[in-house]
């Protein structure tokens, strides 16, 4: 910025932002759907044109600064950086499915499984029955990691104590999860980005889920999937081979029969078959009695390499971390601009004000008496109170009682006074006292003294509190 001091109201429209565009561009580089058609130089275009359209209408806003030149590239970088390991990820799986080296290279031993009965002058029947188990590989293998994928999440919400509720739930376990590890880093991303922090937290507590419950949970229920998709795939086929004999059809009878029974399940359909000559096929008892032969070695080779190396890769876009993502972080992300607690509703973009049922310290996000001393204001005594404060660092002096009046960010609250206060946060001061000092560069002395009665609560007292008042 040209030389102009940023007042905390500008920072976090500035952090509101930058989150926001993050949150986008992770939306726009899953629509891509690299994983299908491949990575191409206009989707990092499109990343850039995005952000810079953010970035000038952010701008062109009600705001009183403008970014140097250095900001969006910092931005962009940043984002791309991000991206990096899962767009090449997903141009990966691409080119595994779609590069023709590749693709041959690990069709070798298919094709010459195929050659070698064409050799021994095996039927067109048993040819074609081989050829089917060889494409319905990966479409099985895709439908076991969805559906497993759908098991694990309703498993993890039902035994994961932490994902087993709602929003609120989360929090109370992330805030848990801090006290105990005591880390002020941690802490500080939680409060300035509190939906980065809750998917991080998501992420690692599906992934040790899944670690923890592989070979006990995760994996048998890999197994029954499979299990149960040879089983229909073998009724399909019998099936099939009995409604051509009543109808006296033809091979493409058969195959629209089949595809279409393994359809719900399998991504399988008669185009994956175009261009392989089964004209000739007659003989429906044989093809079918090939695939109940082969369909076993084919469920067996899947399910050999069933481990937990794969599995997080193997699962994609049916990942169970992003679904309770999307279950649990739908909704308003907005902060306290006293305190930084975030809005409790469920509703992203709801109407009306914004409101939280414990609000914090408001020195924890650096607001200050009179400029000077770190405040142990919490928000809701501070408006039944007769003390004041300066809004965007500006001299004009409001009562919190009338914060509103502060317009802005302010307007969009309701705070509603009240006495009864969450000793976490209390706790969580005196035990950062030195540390938050340290980040705002201010201390907590006169005014912002911390008081006594304070210091007499233990990390045990600050956790059953979360569990008494949240």
């Amino acid at each position: 910025m040209f030389g102009y001091i940023l007042c905390k109201e500008d920072g976090a429209q500035i952090r509101s932002l930058v989150t926001d565009v993050v949150q986008q561009t992770d939306k726009m580089i899953q629509s891509f759907n690299i994983s299908m058609i491949g990575y191409n130089i206009s989707c990092i275009q499109q990343l850039i044109d995005y952000i810079k359209t953010r970035v000038r209408e952010h701008e062109e806003g009600p705001v009183r600064y403008v970014f140097k030149s250095e900001f969006f590239i910092d931005l962009v970088l940043s984002i791309c950086e991000r991206s990096n390991k899962m767009i090449t990820d997903q141009h990966r799986l691409f080119r595994e499915a779609n590069d023709p080296v590749i693709y041959v290279e690990k069709k070798r031993q298919e094709y010459y499984s195929i050659f070698l009965k064409y050799c021994h002058g095996a039927t067109s029947a048993v040819i074609f029955g081989e050829i089917i188990c060889q494409k319905l590989k990966e479409p099985i293998e895709q439908s076991v990691y969805k559906k497993t994928a759908r098991d694990l999440t309703d498993e993890v919400r039902s035994n994961c104590e932490s994902l087993n509720g709602n929003r609120s739930n989360l929090e109370k376990h992330i805030l848990k999860t801090l006290a105990e590890q005591e880390d002020f880093d941690k802490y500080m991303n939680y409060i300035q980005n509190p939906r980065d922090h809750f998917k991080s937290f998501i992420r690692d507590e599906v992934s040790r889920f899944i670690t923890d419950q592989f070979s006990v949970s995760v994996l048998p229920k890999m197994k029954e999937n499979i299990e149960l998709l040879q089983q229909k795939i073998m009724k399909a086929a019998h099936e099939s081979t009995q409604h051509v004999q009543v109808n006296r059809g033809d091979v493409g009878l058969w195959l629209k029969s089949f595809t279409q029974q393994i359809s719900d399940e399998l991504i399988f359909s008669e185009k994956d078959l175009t261009g392989i000559k089964h004209d000739d096929v007659d003989d429906f008892n044989l093809l079918e009695d090939l695939i109940r032969h082969e369909l076993p070695a084919i469920m067996f080779d899947s399910s050999s390499r069933f481990n937990t190396n794969t599995f997080d890769e193997k699962l994609d876009q049916f990942r169970p971390d992003e679904i309770l993502i999307d279950h649990l972080c739908q909704c308003c992300w907005v902060q306290c601009p006293f305190c930084k607690a975030v809005c409790t509703n469920t509703i992203e973009n709801h109407d009306g004000d914004h409101s939280v049922a414990f609000h914090r310290v408001t020195g924890i996000n650096g607001h200050l008496y009179n400029k000077t001393n770190l405040s142990i204001n919490i928000c809701t005594s501070a408006v039944a109170s007769n003390g004041s404060f300066c809004p965007n660092d500006s001299d004009d002096k409001v009562l919190y009682r009338d914060y509103r009046r502060a317009g802005g960010v302010y307007a969009e609250w309701s705070i509603s006074p009240d006495l009864s206060e969450l000793p976490y946060w209390k706790w969580f001061v005196c035990r950062f006292q030195k540390d938050l000092e340290k980040h705002y560069n201010k201390t907590f002395e006169g005014s912002g003294e911390i008081p006594d009665e304070w210091k007499n609560y233990s990390k045990q007292d600050a956790i059953e509190s979360l569990d008494k008042y949240l």
